[in-house]
């Protein structure tokens, strides 16, 4: 198995630093994965590569993203040909001029194009948009930033071949999961402090009455006999809503490479959730 995982797109709370650590809770065979926060893909593209599965079902919220993973897997050569373009082309101005322009006429893989070359430009590769929904971020201060990844998109193209992909919310996985499938939660984490602002990453945001549904969902899923991992921060109320589950919360280091202070990039502990054994650790 090759050791890259190829991400395209950055993302906050991305887990490809972490899929290390993350590979020690996976079950040992998975035949059926879905993944309902699909985000930057680290995870479904582990997975998809190392264990491959039989199904695999990747959805996420935020419908630019998921035109970006179905444009990926179709017509991967195209959006290649314009993320190129954007290379030979990039300036502040054409930044701008990107970022301000209307997506009503585009085409699916132009606003595919689009929303990569933004992503890989902007500042801290940050997806925020404002309360009309129009993307919102300043540009980033990169001398030579790296738009097209061709390889990466090559690749990511091949591992979404046969992958179901939906702009949904994380509810649908009760109707379509059955027993011994296995679930992935990644959702917008829980704030830890009042001010953190990275729960923010569709028009919307995660507040904790979602949280609560997210937890009554891993619980349905739990009854239905389904193998569930969830990610998510180490505040008191996340361990409270799945105390059910405590002896399988398990604490992990991650580095933020998301932060506008350099000094909030420090690792920190964040919670991995399951409701089985992990394979080889041992459970008091």
């Amino acid at each position: 198995m090759k050791q890259s995982i190829p991400t395209f797109v950055k993302w906050a709370g991305g887990k490809r630093q972490l899929i290390r650590q993350l590979g020690e809770y996976f079950p040992s065979q998975i035949d059926r994965y879905f993944e309902p926060f699909v985000g930057g893909g680290a995870v479904a593209f582990y997975v998809t590569r190392k264990y491959c599965p039989r199904e695999v079902y990747l959805s996420d919220s935020n419908e630019d993203l998921i035109n970006v993973y179905q444009v990926v897997q179709a017509n991967v050569g195209e959006l290649i040909e314009l993320l190129m373009e954007y290379e030979q082309r990039h300036s502040k101005n054409t930044y701008y001029e990107v970022r301000d322009e209307s997506t009503l006429s585009l085409s699916h893989i132009k606003r595919a194009a689009r929303f990569i070359y933004l992503n890989r430009t902007c500042f801290n590769g940050l997806y925020r948009v404002n309360s009309r929904g129009k993307f919102n971020v300043p540009i980033g201060r990169y001398p030579n930033p790296k738009i097209c990844q061709k390889a990466a998109l090559e690749e990511a193209s091949e591992l979404l071949q046969g992958v179901e992909i939906y702009k949904k919310s994380f509810e649908w996985v009760l109707d379509e999961a059955e027993a011994g499938d296995f679930i992935y939660f990644d959702p917008p984490y829980h704030p830890l402090s009042k001010t953190s602002k990275f729960t923010q990453y569709t028009t919307g945001n995660f507040p904790e009455p979602k949280q609560e549904q997210l937890a009554v969902v891993f619980i349905e899923l739990d009854r239905s006999k389904c193998k569930i991992m969830l990610s998510n921060s180490c505040t008191p109320f996340i361990i409270e809503l799945y105390s059910d589950y405590r002896n399988t919360i398990h604490t992990v280091k991650a580095r933020r490479s998301i932060n506008c202070n350099a000094k909030g990039r420090n690792p920190i502990d964040e919670l991995v959730i399951t409701n089985y054994p992990p394979p080889h650790l041992k459970v008091d």
